[in-house]
């Protein structure tokens, strides 16, 4: 294998060339036995793949495999451009590859880590650099890291959770269309011909779903597949704009079903992240500042930065908090309340965290329990309704006979 590879001597002369070895490692190793620092290495024979990968996104689950990677670096005493360097070059993720690379490379040359970290505000977020920071003046990054890491682990599973809750409810409707695709062009074209070729009255629904076949096997079902896309290319685009995502981040608080769960979500968010940063070392309005931005509702989050402004003011959190109680329940406020009296709020924060996420996690079954029959009922109303629509004048042509 033959890898592209820039070094630095002793001296601090910047050396660059290619360097043939049988893997990543044995290069780097090959390099230093010759006096040599490097900086970076990256195989050619991958470059034509990178390109491909330039786009590929980096999940949750990799910052967090990076955090605690990172932190075991740290407590086994590794300085912090050769674990970065470690990491980098084990990741299957090309394009976080090349970051952490690149981010080796900044901090080598002097940068913070923290600093070299929010030139990636795509990867790491407001919340994971205010935490490097705090460990960087206080001298525990390796702790911060195991923070970082239990943090994103926790909110990787609870997403995949909610995540997970969806994928049901899909998979019914995408069955549900499936159905109606095959019945509409391969059942129905055969038995409207049988049908129609009967001198008798068809039933109302008989004739509706004809029509309805008619419909979609015809210019209408192309009429309406690019009217459905068109729908839902102009609701992600306006979703992304600064009106529509105030305007959603509104609507979806009050959704019936999933109002409570999202109410749920977010304060056990909120209070996850503040206690994180609180524990960390973070000063409380620079918390609060961060926690909304990274809460992931316009609603919450100008509440949050308004609390922010009142806390400035010489106000407690919980003061504000008790203003908002259909985002923040009372019971929450009053923890705070406790936690502030008592100089604890950062233990207050995680009895409420702990107590939130398994309510979140009960609201997503109970959610499940209902959307399930009412699916599959709805399922088998279309089928039903269906093969009644065939079923109907048989049985009264069979009658008449």
């Amino acid at each position: 294998m033959r890898f592209n590879y820039q070094a630095r001597t002793k001296n601090g002369e910047v050396k660059s060339g290619i360097i043939e070895a049988g893997s990543a490692q044995a290069a780097a190793e090959f390099l230093r036995r010759d006096g040599l620092f490097v900086t970076f290495l990256h195989d050619e024979d991958e470059k034509i793949a990178s390109k491909f990968h330039f786009f590929e996104g980096v999940s949750g689950k990799d910052v967090a495999i990076f955090s605690r990677q990172l932190a075991v670096m740290f407590a086994a005493n590794v300085s912090l451009v050769e674990s970065l360097r470690i990491i980098g070059g084990q990741l299957s993720n090309q394009n976080f590859r090349e970051k952490i690379l690149k981010i080796s490379q900044v901090v080598e040359a002097g940068s913070s880590l923290s600093a070299a970290l929010a030139k990636y505000p795509d990867i790491f977020s407001p919340f994971f650099v205010a935490m490097v920071r705090a460990g960087e003046v206080s001298g525990n990054l390796s702790e911060q890291f195991n923070y970082l890491a239990d943090y994103l682990e926790k909110n990787y599973y609870l997403q995949g959770k909610v995540k997970g809750a969806m994928i049901y409810p899909m998979v019914i409707v995408v069955v549900m269309v499936g159905v109606l695709f095959l019945l509409s062009y391969f059942v129905m074209p055969n038995l409207v011909g049988m049908l129609t070729g009967q001198d008798m009255e068809l039933p109302l629904l008989t004739r509706f779903v004809i029509g309805f076949t008619n419909f979609i096997r015809g210019i209408g079902g192309i009429v309406l597949l690019l009217a459905l896309v068109g729908i839902a290319v102009i609701i992600v685009r306006y979703s992304r704009t600064k009106s529509g995502k105030q305007f959603f981040d509104e609507l979806v608080l009050r959704v019936p079903v999933l109002k409570s769960l999202l109410k749920m979500l977010y304060v056990s968010r909120f209070a996850d992240n503040l206690s994180t940063l609180i524990t960390g070392g973070i000063p409380i309005t620079q918390a609060l500042e961060i926690t909304g931005t990274i809460v992931g509702n316009n609603v919450y989050r100008e509440v949050i930065l308004k609390t922010c402004d009142g806390v400035r003011k010489g106000q407690t959190i919980s003061s504000v908090l008790f203003g908002y109680p259909e985002l923040f329940p009372v019971m929450f406020s009053q923890m705070i309340l406790v936690g502030e009296q008592t100089g604890s709020m950062d233990k207050s924060l995680l009895v409420m965290v702990a107590f939130y996420e398994k309510e979140t996690e009960r609201a997503i079954d109970s959610m499940l329990i209902l959307i399930e029959p009412v699916l599959i009922l709805t399922l088998g109303v279309v089928v039903g309704g269906v093969v009644a629509s065939v079923m109907i004048p048989l049985y009264q042509s069979m009658g008449s006979v």
